[in-house]
Parts: C-alpha cells; sequence; structure tokens
C-alpha cells in the first residue's frame, strides 16, 4: 500500500524551515511509517529565503503573503517558524482556514496571545496542532522518558533541565529580531529556548508550583543594520529554581535557558534524580546515558552507557552509529505526520509538544518575570 501523503506549506523560509525541508527530503531513512510529508508552498517576505526553496523543492506556490499560502486548496497541514510578534495573527489564520498545524515555541509572544491561540485551537477539535521541540526524542532522553514510565526513580528528588548555547557571547554580533522586545517578546531566551526545556518534564507530570528567576541582560547593545548601537532590551540568559509536583511529592526542579553560556555550541539537558535510579543526558554527549541504580550492597556509582543509533521510529541506520540534531529533527517529524495519519493509533506514544504544554510554559515564564521585577518566589498560575 502506497504511503499517505501530507501536502505541506511552510510559512518562514529561514533556518528551521529549511531543516523540515532536509527532513522531507531524507524521509526514505525512516523504516514502514506508512505516511510521508510532501511540501508543495513556501511562504517568505525574504525573497532570497524563497529562493532556497524554489531551488531545492518543486513548488506549486512561492509567495510573501502568509494569506496566499494559508488560502492554497492543495495545503493540508502548514509548519509556521515566524518571530514571536507574528505567531498569534498568522496561526489564527491558520487554524480558521481549517490547516493542520505544526508551529515553532513559544505560540504566542505572550501569555494572552497564547491563550487566544488555545482558544481558536479548542474551535477546531478536526485539527492536529503541535509545537516543534526535537530534543526529547534523542535516544537519551527518550530512555529517561522509558524510565519515568514504567515508575523507576522511585521519589523523585531533584530535577535539572536546561538548554545553553554562547552564540551570543560575541558583543558585536548584529542585532536581530530574537534581540527586540517587540518582536521576541518579554520573555527573551525563556521564550526562545524555554520550551525544549520543559517539553519533557512537563509531558512527565513534573509541574512548577512557583519560581524564583533570576534573569540577566548581559548585552545591552548590539550594532543595528546601519552600524549604529541599538538596545537590547530581551534577557539573554535565566535560572528558574522552582518547587514542583508530580502530583505526590514534592521537590525543587531547576530549569536554565541561556544564551550567553561560554564554551557551549548547543547544549540541551536533563538530570533526574530519585531514590531508586538517577539517569542524566545531554547533547553535549550526544551518544552516553548516564544512569545510576542503588543497591545497599554495591558502590553508588553511575553507569556510563553508549546508545548508538535507535530513535522513537526505526531507520535504517545501523544501530552502532550516532544520532545527531537532524536525527532529532526527522523523528519529531515522523511524530507530528505520524499521529496526523494516524491518530491514537500512532506507532509509538511519544508526540511532539502539545498546546496545553506550550499554555504551561507560558505560565512559567510570565511568573518568573514577576519573580524577578520584585525579587521574590511568586507561585504559578494553575
Amino acid at each position: 500500500m502506497a504511503d499517505r501523503e501530507i501536502r505541506f506549506g511552510v510559512i518562514g523560509c529561514g533556518l528551521m524551515g529549511r531543516e523540515f525541508a532536509s527532513a522531507a527530503a531524507r524521509w526514505m531513512h525512516l523504516e514502514n511509517l506508512g505516511v510521508r510529508p510532501k511540501i508543495v508552498a513556501a511562504c517568505d517576505p525574504d525573497s532570497n529565503a524563497r529562493q532556497w526553496f524554489e531551488s531545492n523543492i518543486d513548488l506549486e506556490l512561492s509567495t510573501p503573503s502568509h494569506n496566499d499560502l494559508v488560502a492554497h486548496p492543495g495545503v493540508e497541514a502548514i509548519y509556521c517558524a515566524v518571530p514571536h510578534d507574528l505567531h498569534e495573527r498568522i496561526m489564527l489564520d491558520i487554524l480558521k482556514a481549517g490547516k493542520h498545524l505544526m508551529a515553532e515555541k513559544p505560540f504566542g509572544i505572550d501569555l494572552d496571545a497564547n491563550r487566544r491561540i488555545i482558544e481558536e485551537i479548542g474551535r477546531h477539535p478536526e485539527l492536529l496542532v503541535r509545537c516543534s521541540s526535537e530534543f526529547p526524542f534523542y535516544p537519551g532522553a527518550q530512555r529517561i522518558i522509558a524510565a519515568a514510565c514504567k515508575k523507576k526513580f522511585g521519589r523523585i528528588l531533584e530535577v535539572r533541565a536546561g538548554f545553553w548555547h554562547s552564540s551570543d557571547v560575541d558583543p558585536k554580533k548584529p542585532m536581530n529580531w530574537k534581540r527586540r522586545r517587540e518582536t521576541c517578546g518579554e520573555y527573551g531566551c525563556m521564550g526562545d529556548l524555554g520550551l525544549h526545556v520543559v517539553h519533557l518534564p512537563f509531558r512527565l507530570g513534573w509541574q512548577p508550583l512557583d519560581v524564583r528567576a533570576f534573569l540577566s541582560n548581559i548585552v545591552e547593545q548590539r550594532p543595528g543594520g546601519g552600524g549604529q548601537m541599538e538596545a537590547c532590551d530581551t534577557w539573554d540568559n535565566a535560572l528558574l529554581a522552582c518547587e514542583a509536583t508530580d502530583g505526590i511529592d514534592r521537590f525543587p526542579m531547576l530549569i536554565e535557558t541561556k544564551r550567553i553560556a561560554p564554551g557551549e555550541m548547543n547544549t540541551w539537558y536533563i538530570r533526574v534524580l530519585g531514590t531508586e535510579f538517577s539517569a542524566e543526558f545531554s547533547t553535549k554527549h550526544p551518544k552516553t546515558l548516564r544512569t545510576m541504580t542503588y543497591d545497599l550492597n554495591q558502590a553508588q556509582a553511575w553507569c556510563e552507557e553508549d546508545l548508538g543509533y535507535s530513535g522513537a521510529y526505526p531507520a535504517i541506520t545501523g544501530g552502532i552509529f550516532e544520532f545527531g540534531f537532524p536525527d532529532a529533527i526527522l523523528q519529531m517529524w515522523a511524530a507530528f505526520c505520524d499521529e496526523l495519519a494516524h491518530g491514537d493509533h500512532m506507532r509509538q506514544p511519544f508526540c511532539c509538544a502539545t498546546p496545553n504544554e506550550t499554555l504551561l510554559s507560558h505560565k512559567l515564564f510570565t511568573a518568573a518575570l514577576k519573580s524577578a521585577r520584585e525579587s521574590s518566589t511568586v507561585r504559578i498560575e494553575s
């Protein structure tokens, strides 16, 4: 039987739009999924960005107007990867047009925008709507998810999760939309990186109850387009200290999002300590999972295991080879297309980040802003 084809439009032809196009071109890498994406339309106001899509994909439509793409009758689903200030308007148009949606975080520039998007999602129960978050699809992260689902940790003692990079450590790096509050939002690095960090804890039922936030605006000016210095008014780094719960017990949870983390290229990590089992994984060492099982008759010692290639979805890559960022992107898109095609009968149970998880992240980041302003611990809205 031929694979079910999902016809996609891409709104935002930048870095992540090209990553999706690359994943779609590598679809043969996956085995027996029964569904495949086909990109048929691309939208970006930048003609150079569209040119890359035009040169590499046989498009039916290339346009600077998202309205033209949304109205295209041949588009069934849309990937929306645009600056945060455009999320609400474009995503509402996509939903009202009856298109399935995968969108970049944070699903709206602030909590109010996120709520309006989610209200519109509620009017379209027939549509699949998910948020991009690829890092939990790494084999090490999948193993931690499996351990949590099997209740291996015992009582949770502590959770630490973060996303660090150092792309902004250079003070001469030119200004862009992520460094302006009007386009990135007041959350700054939290809106840019935070959903990646909280997706897995939220999915496992570990929810923060309060937060004490430490936010840093480190580089306050950057060169603008004309060479003049412009104000950077978004947060570069954020450390959120939370009391969290799994519904039974309470424990500390530390969330980090940093654009200025010296020496870090693009490091996502999670560390979970429990009374019976502990585990940690970092993309800094992408094939290594560290675990510890407590045995009163043995020394307490971390075990390091090489994982090889073992994604949520079977692929042609041999198990002895390494898994990387493009593989995580491919696995994430496999999950979206699988869920769209097969619903509750998708091939494996871990789906992409949900709209409700984006709402929880907005509540956390909104409370973090208040905490930083007041230098106090703030209760997170339930």
